[in-house]
């Protein structure tokens, strides 16, 4: 990479309850708020929030289950206008020791690796916009013991659980980088990881 060259940051992002919960105990989110994002509405400080994160990335890390949960709702999901028009032209990986192809409904197909910390790690020496590591609980922990994670943003929902599955398990040391509320009542803390 040459000099003075900004390696791409892996971006975890997690929906969260305000007791850190990111699952509940069935897996569901019943707890998060703020979408679909329709087109009609421009001037909404959540939404913006979100697409400026979305057009900070080019490229989506999904473990096999969230890629299981979502490969049928979300190439097809038109009610979530631009932004997952967005979503959806992604550049994506599914970390996997099962899976041999991961298609996308009618987008690219996302590729499939077997070892994720090596296939990020590649990803941060080559040029680009940031990478987003969608939900993925158990792989999201094993990247954070590989060290590769740089960020993690929580959007904390106006909910608790008492409980399900936390975002962190064990000790994690954070630095705030922004903390922002939105009138929907989801806040969105951005956390930088400290190596």
């Amino acid at each position: 990479m040459p000099k003075g060259t900004a390696m791409r940051k892996l971006i975890v992002q997690q929906w969260v309850t305000v007791d850190n919960i990111a699952a509940e105990e069935d897996g569901g989110l019943s707890f998060v708020s703020g979408e679909p994002f329709d087109d009609e509405v421009t001037d909404d400080p959540f939404k913006n929030a979100v697409m400026g994160f979305i057009d900070s990335v080019d490229t989506m890390i999904l473990g096999a289950n969230t890629y299981n949960q979502t490969k049928g709702y979300w190439p097809h999901a038109e009610e979530q206008g631009e932004y997952g028009r967005k979503l959806n032209n992604l550049t994506k990986f599914v970390a996997s020791s099962k899976l041999d192809d991961a298609p996308w409904g009618d987008f690219s197909a996302a590729g499939v690796t077997r070892d994720p910390v090596a296939t990020i790690r590649e990803l941060q020496e080559r040029s680009g916009k940031d990478i987003w590591l969608w939900g993925s609980l158990t792989l999201m922990r094993s990247l954070l013991a590989a060290g590769v994670v740089d960020e993690v943003r929580m959007l904390v929902c106006p909910a608790s659980r008492g409980t399900g599955t936390r975002v962190f398990e064990d000790r994690q040391d954070l630095k705030l980088v922004e903390a922002t509320g939105f009138d929907n009542g989801v806040a969105l803390l951005r956390y930088q990881i400290k190596k």
